[in-house]
C-alpha cells in the first residue's frame, strides 16, 4: 500500500515540475498537474494496484472466516447450553 502511495506522489511530483518547467503557475498548475498523474497513473501503476486489491482482498476474506469461526463456536456455546438447561 505504502509502495503505491509513494508511487502515486511521484508521478503527481513528476508532472509538476514538468508543468512548471512549461511556465504554468498558481493553481491552475495544482488542479492540471492531478488530472494528468492521476490519468497516467491509472495506466502506469496497473499492476502495483492490483497487488493493493490482492492484498486487501486476502485481508478481508481472513476477517471474514475468523468471525465465522467465532460465530460457529458460539452457536455451538449456545445450542450446549440449551441442552443443559432443558434437563
Amino acid at each position: 500500500m505504502a509502495r503505491y502511495t509513494v508511487l502515486r506522489l511521484l508521478i503527481f511530483f513528476g508532472v509538476l515540475c514538468a508543468l512548471w518547467l512549461a511556465q504554468l503557475r498558481g493553481w491552475p498548475l495544482l488542479l492540471l498537474s492531478a488530472v494528468v498523474s492521476a490519468i497516467i497513473s491509472v495506466f502506469v501503476l496497473a499492476g502495483p494496484r492490483e497487488q493493493v486489491a490482492q492484498k486487501l482482498e486476502e485481508k478481508v476474506t481472513e476477517r471474514r472466516e475468523r468471525t465465522d469461526d467465532h460465530r460457529t463456536a458460539e452457536d455451538e456455546e449456545d445450542e450446549e447450553s440449551q441442552e443443559y438447561t432443558d434437563r
